[in-house]
């Protein structure tokens, strides 16, 4: 057998798919459903309007190890197929775009509707009313709140893309799983990590593992320290004397117009994000990743300069901050740059791939291309098989999923966008986006489930939404807004192999789901109104959202021109000879550190740190992975290193995070006692 087979052997071989199968789903799911959203979701919305960080991947850990440890306390277990079902529901409550829930992205809709930029780029006029009601019906409203007639529009919208999509999410996602892993059983190398992680917590009840407990707690304490002085002192003195105390500067300490200060450095953001949290990060993350990091922040300071004195950063003008700075730089230089940069990398990543398929195609003997195998004949077959100790369904009634979530999307589409000829509104321009949806988003998708399988990747199209919606002819900014089917679900594939790893049934995840989405939706929707009443967002209340959300707008609106009418800031931001530049300046550096033998974390992390990287938290970070390869890794060795930083870091979320929910709810009952006059 070839070489490429023996890998493929080893990984198939690292975790053996179990005999026995068990849902996980149970009264400690509905328990863990509960906790997550009355507890977690107020507290990763909160700290990610304060501080721009909710409680994400680390959550998992959080509420694992706290199930974990109250089961033992109660002289019991938590079996690994629970323990699967917990982490699959924190990902689905804490997971994905909108930090806390998906009712949360209403805080933002409010804001970028009546945003300076998107009126400014003459965005907010075209934002549909399923988006959010236009400013004038806002300003109608008065108070800060969601309990209107206005925002039921919204409202529903949100509730029935998310329930469609988790239903897609067992369409084209679990086709693809069960074609590459028990028709054509790929591997899935990276599959067995986080199965094997799920396992090593289901075994955290031996007397031997109590060091997890420890890590964690001080974790926590510590995390409990520092969030008292950067979010709780923040957060009360703003609930009980009406105005915010900083100890330390939220979200950053601006020095751009310092050091910029006499064209010394023109043109170059510089800020710094004087939280802790990146010396934790910096410890977790490869070593390597941080100072490519690092090492793209040096080309940013070497490189604006030079374009500021070649009249390419021509939008720039001293005293300007780093958001003003970003954004001119942005529109000048680093939109077309970050492009080529983006196709570099895309081109970059296909080459390791391209060289493992080839090597598995050449291993390969004519037996196994003969259709006459039994597996290539039971192929049919196993298109309409389940298997009932797994809780399968067919593949067969996958891709029915898939065929109506497509048509569900492309008819609502049309529904919200029927077109008006009398006022001259485009129709939506369905068959366009019915053939991507049918033919691109399932080769895109089999491509990389067939690469997850292989070599544990995917690849994307860099900017491919944009090209589409441009391509697609359609006129105005309200496509941007609607449900357009183009999501990559090929990303469920290895999820739905660690389920199968670790001995749970899909019904259970199937039970997950209807638990924890209407928990999900009802949780983050009241908490996002109680929060929204304590204080204007973006407000002084909320200090990240006052810098962070405006470049978020800025940079929102000036993609949402490239489909209007007229000029459009997008398109003509974009400069054919500046992608040319990103494109062979990604192509030579990393075929530079690639030829200096450099690991592969520096090179990547090192050409994506070219797109106009900033300071924020970059020192800190690279502190952190200082500390902990020159010191604490020498002391404990690598492998426990990582396992200690990792609980410490959970440790550290779960008490930020419960200062954050201690802050929610002193807000709440001094705002709920304002109101009644006590």
């Amino acid at each position: 057998m070839a070489r490429m087979d023996r890998e493929i052997e080893q990984y198939r071989n690292l975790m053996e798919v179990p005999e026995h199968f068990e849902e996980g789903f149970g009264l400690k799911a509905v328990i863990g459903a509960l906790f997550l959203g009355f507890l977690m979701v107020p507290g990763s919305i909160y700290m990610s309007l304060f501080i721009g960080a909710g409680l994400g991947p680390a959550a998992r850990w959080v509420t694992v190890i706290l199930f974990a440890e109250v089961a033992k306390r109660s002289m019991k277990s938590l079996k690994q197929q629970e323990i699967f079902i917990l982490f699959y529901m924190t990902g689905i409550a804490l997971g994905g775009g909108m930090q806390g829930g998906v009712m949360s992205g209403l805080l933002w809709n409010q804001y970028y509707v009546q945003s300076a930029a998107a009126v400014g780029m003459g965005v907010s006029p075209e934002i549909p009313w399923w988006f959010a009601p236009q400013p004038e019906v806002l300003a109608e409203i008065g108070s800060r709140t969601f309990f209107h007639m206005a925002w039921l529009g919204p409202v529903l919208f949100l509730v029935g893309m998310m329930i469609i999509e988790r239903i897609d999410y067992f369409g084209l996602g679990y086709a693809l799983y069960r074609i590459t892993s028990h028709i054509e059983k790929l591997p899935f190398p990276m599959a067995p990590v986080g199965a094997m992680g799920v396992t090593a917590l289901a075994e955290s009840h031996d007397p031997s593992e109590r060091w997890r407990w420890r890590c964690f707690s001080l974790g926590g304490v510590l995390g409990l320290m520092f969030g008292f002085i950067y979010v709780g002192v923040p957060a009360l003195s703003q609930t009980l004397f009406g105005q915010t105390i900083q100890i330390i500067p939220i979200p950053w300490l601006d020095l751009t117009s310092s050091i910029s200060k006499d064209t010394f450095m023109p043109a170059v953001p510089f800020n710094i994000v004087l939280d802790i949290t990146f010396i934790i990060s910096g410890m977790v993350l490869p070593f390597w990743a941080v100072v490519g990091g690092f090492v793209g922040l040096l080309f940013t300071w070497i490189l604006n300069p030079l374009l500021f004195s070649n009249g390419v950063l021509t939008s720039w003008t001293e005293g300007m901050g780093v958001v003003d700075t970003m954004f001119s730089n942005q529109i000048d230089f680093y939109l077309s740059f970050g492009i080529g940069l983006a196709v570099a990398i895309f081109l970059v990543s296909l080459a390791p791939i391209i060289r493992s398929l080839i090597r598995m195609a050449l291993s390969r003997t004519p037996d196994d291309l003969s259709l006459d195998r039994p597996e290539k004949r039971g192929f049919i077959k196993e298109l309409f098989h389940r298997n009932r100790e797994r809780g399968d369904i067919s593949i067969f009634i996958a891709l029915v999923i898939y065929c109506f979530t497509t048509a569900l999307y492309i008819s609502i589409c049309l529904i919200l966008m029927p077109g008006n000829p009398e006022t001259g509104e485009p129709r939506f321009p369905w068959a366009f986006f019915l053939i991507i949806s049918l033919i691109y988003r399932p080769l895109i998708g089999y491509v990389n489930a067939k690469l997850e399988g292989i070599v544990g990747q995917n690849v994307q199209i860099p900017m491919f939404q944009q090209v589409a919606y441009i391509l697609s002819g359609y006129q105005g900014a309200k496509i941007w807004f609607a449900p357009v089917p183009l999501i990559d679900h090929s990303i469920a594939v290895r999820g739905f192999r660690e389920m199968e790893l670790v001995g749970a049934r899909l019904t259970g995840i199937i039970k997950t789901e209807l638990l924890t989405i209407p928990i999900l939706l009802i949780c983050s929707f009241l908490f996002a109104e109680v929060i929204f009443r304590l204080g204007k967002i973006p407000g002084e209340a909320y200090p990240y959202t006052l810098e962070v959300w405006r470049l978020n707008a800025l940079g929102s609106a000036l993609t949402h021109t490239a489909t209007m009418e007229g000029s459009s800031p997008f398109m003509e931001a974009l400069k054919p000879g500046a992608i040319g530049g990103g494109l062979a300046g990604g192509l030579v550096a990393f075929v530079l550190l690639s030829f200096l033998h450099l690991p592969t974390f520096l090179i990547y992390g090192a050409v994506r740190g070219m797109n106009q990287t900033v300071p924020g938290g970059i020192f800190f970070e690279l502190l952190g992975a200082l500390i902990g390869r020159f010191y604490l890794e020498r002391k404990f060795g690598h492998q426990a290193y990582k396992k200690y930083v990792m609980v410490l870091a959970a440790g550290w979320a779960a008490g930020m995070g419960l200062i954050a929910m201690a802050s929610v709810a002193i807000a709440l009952i001094a705002k709920s006692t304002t109101t009644l006059g006590y």
